[in-house]
């Protein structure tokens, strides 16, 4: 296999252009590092350099939010799946310590100085423009001052990333790595939001300098990044401009479980009218990732589309166009018994379902591994790739 070097991955003209999209769910990407393992595993075998293949040989462009965008950044640097699973098992120890007196309340639960510190102890120093970096990265995170999602790259033809023709604009080349992607995990109740200079000071017309407030992209409609990355890979103001079609443009997104959505009906303690609240944002951000997965099952020809409903289908076929807009695969686990019993072979019970669907128990990361690996090797195949 004749490796890309990073000019290439994102230059147009060398096609055809492969994106991997990372979704968010706190501890749970253990999941998506056991798909992501399978993945290494397949494509280094087919290019047949099993021993020294890397994600960032294969995918032009690596994106995720929270947890995902940790991933996605250790991938586009160069790092096996093995590695990253290393680093995001002692993560995932020394960060989710809650202490007693914190509820999520008055103040996080968690200590968002354990995360930098982890984080910085595997990026260092590195800036979105450190010259290290193998391939395309791009990290969401929601800017909450200003209420937009923000889409940071390594590219250096975004808008953003020299702003030479903005004097007082920080360039995104200069924002550094583990900030970018606290300000992407800083889940509300869970972590205190991310600040990150933005604009210096304009003596010279009085303006002050301005720094953004960042929380977890998943507190947006990019929890499920990929619908985002393939706008950010193919509409000219992201500097990219890659082309689409199903011969030219094949997208992998991978998930971190998704929850069960049959919530019942409201009585008791659930008809509060704040708890009830609560049930119907969380009920918003589901039907957020619904949206983007039924937008690119439409768009795309896609072995691995699941049923979105009984009027929709799989959408196998209802192309926007003439034909098909990418090639498109998603990978992901239902914590639900009826799935587990048909696509696992596997019975685990309700009440374990619902606590393994939990985002920030440590304890869990060996289940969920399992529960991976498990799901990883019935659902991905050598066929949905292109070839190396």
């Amino acid at each position: 296999m004749s490796k890309r070097s990073f000019q290439q991955h994102l230059d147009p003209q060398a096609g055809p252009k492969r994106i991997l999209s990372l979704d968010g769910g706190g501890l749970r990407g253990v999941l998506s590092l056991a798909f992501l393992k399978r993945i290494e595993t397949l494509l280094g075998e087919q290019a047949g350099a099993a021993a020294d293949f890397r994600l960032s040989d294969y995918y032009d462009l690596i994106g995720g939010t929270s947890t995902g965008s940790f991933i996605a950044a250790g991938l586009a640097l160069g790092m096996r799946v093995d590695e990253i699973r290393g680093h995001y098992f002692e993560l995932g120890e020394q960060v989710f310590k809650p202490e007693w007196f914190n509820r999520g309340l008055l103040r996080a639960r968690y200590d968002s100085q354990r995360v930098d510190a982890a984080l910085r102890k595997v990026f260092g120093e590195r800036t979105l423009g450190s010259p290290d970096f193998r391939t395309g990265l791009v990290v969401l995170a929601k800017r909450l001052d200003s209420g937009s999602t923000w889409v940071m790259s390594n590219n250096p033809k975004s808008q953003y990333f020299h702003a030479t023709n903005r004097p007082h604009t920080i360039p995104n080349r200069d924002y550094l790595l583990s900030a970018v992607l606290r300000a992407s995990s800083a889940a509300p109740t869970y972590f205190q939001p991310e600040k990150i200079a933005v604009t210096r000071a304009d003596t010279a017309n009085g303006a002050a300098a301005v720094s953004g407030e960042f929380i977890d992209g998943g507190v947006s409609t990019v929890n499920n990044p990929a619908l985002q990355l393939v706008l950010a890979a193919t509409v000219g103001g992201y500097g990219f401009n890659w082309r689409m079609g199903e011969d030219q443009l094949a997208l992998t997104s991978v998930g971190t479980g998704r929850s069960s959505r049959e919530h019942g009906i409201a009585t008791g303690l659930d008809s509060v009218v704040a708890l009830h609240a609560v049930k119907a944002l969380r009920s918003v951000l589901d039907d957020c990732e619904d949206l983007v997965e039924v937008m690119l099952q439409w768009m795309s020809d896609s072995p691995s589309a699941r049923c979105i409903d009984r009027e929709l289908g799989d959408l196998a076929g209802s192309y926007p166009g003439a034909g098909p807009c990418l090639r498109y695969q998603r990978y992901n686990v239902l914590f639900d018994d009826e799935w587990c019993r048909q696509a696992l072979g596997q019975e685990f019970g309700r009440e374990l379902l619902e606590q393994l669907a939990l985002m920030d128990k440590p304890g869990n990361m060996a289940r969920l591994e399992e529960i991976g690996q498990a799901a990883a090797a019935r659902l991905v195949r050598p066929e949905h790739f292109l070839a190396a």
